[in-house]
């Protein structure tokens, strides 16, 4: 039987007296998408960003590949590092540097942070602008751009470190409702492809047509986990019940 791509067990985070996270595992096989779904607080963001090490738990373990970390050791950073170069970001707010053009946003991470060369990594990222339907943005600055071009640019950078797996921090929530869609394709397609991605988001819809398992999770544990026809549609547990609820009726 072939290891899942990415596995994390027993992620503890504590924010002064808040335990955000009490013992989460999350086990996410090659080429599937995972996504992490909850009410505000529960701690999906927390989990998402322990993943690469953008938080550090106090306890836990996070393997991506042959990466793998034990955060009760207090890793160094070279060793934080190399668990982030398997995963590439995606966030919220888009996270572009406003004095870069696209293209220059794009290449950053291939250039500064691996090393390649600059021709290289400028081919592989026109490409990637391509794909994302931005091709004639190459030259544009990000404060031309709107908010769901914005994400599609983030979304390019994440794949232009050719990482193992990406990871989208709730990727559609700062957009108005009429960009999200574009945003939403574009992961639809990447899914379609076989990248593996971790996805934190509220978008329910994605989810269930899109995700192979969905993880609930609430005061910080993962309270129900299954693929989406259950999840999502068949709840066991109450409190999975109350969230989907309230997401439909909101009143």
């Amino acid at each position: 039987m072939t290891a899942p791509l990415l596995e994390a067990r027993g992620l503890v985070k504590t924010f002064g007296t808040n335990r955000v996270l009490r013992g989460v595992d999350v086990v996410v096989p090659s080429g599937s998408v995972t996504c992490l779904i909850g009410p505000s607080g529960s701690g999906k963001t927390t989990v998402l960003r322990s993943l690469n090490g953008l938080e550090r738990p106090e306890t836990g373990t996070v393997r991506i590949g042959d990466v793998e970390i034990d955060w009760a050791t207090e890793p160094d950073s070279r060793a934080v590092s190399r668990l982030r170069g398997q995963s590439g970001m995606v966030f919220q707010s888009h996270n572009l540097f406003p004095h870069f053009t696209v293209l220059g946003n794009v290449t950053s991470g291939p250039v500064f942070a691996q090393g390649r060369p600059r021709a290289e990594a400028q081919d592989e990222a026109r490409a990637l602008l391509a794909r994302v339907g931005l091709a004639d943005k190459a030259d544009a600055y990000p404060v031309q751009l709107s908010g769901g071009q914005q994400q599609r640019v983030g979304i390019a950078r994440a794949l232009a470190t050719r990482p193992q797996v990406v990871l989208f921090d709730e990727p559609t929530s700062a957009l108005d409702p009429e960009l999200v869609g574009e945003v939403l394709r574009v992961m639809q397609s990447l899914a379609a492809e076989g990248w593996t991605m971790v996805v934190v988001t509220h978008e329910m819809r994605f989810a269930r047509q899109v995700a192979d398992q969905v993880l609930f999770l609430d005061g910080g544990v993962v309270v129900e986990q299954g693929p989406p026809s259950q999840v999502l549609v068949e709840p066991r547990e109450q409190r999975t019940q109350q969230f989907l609820q309230r997401l439909l009726d909101p009143l």
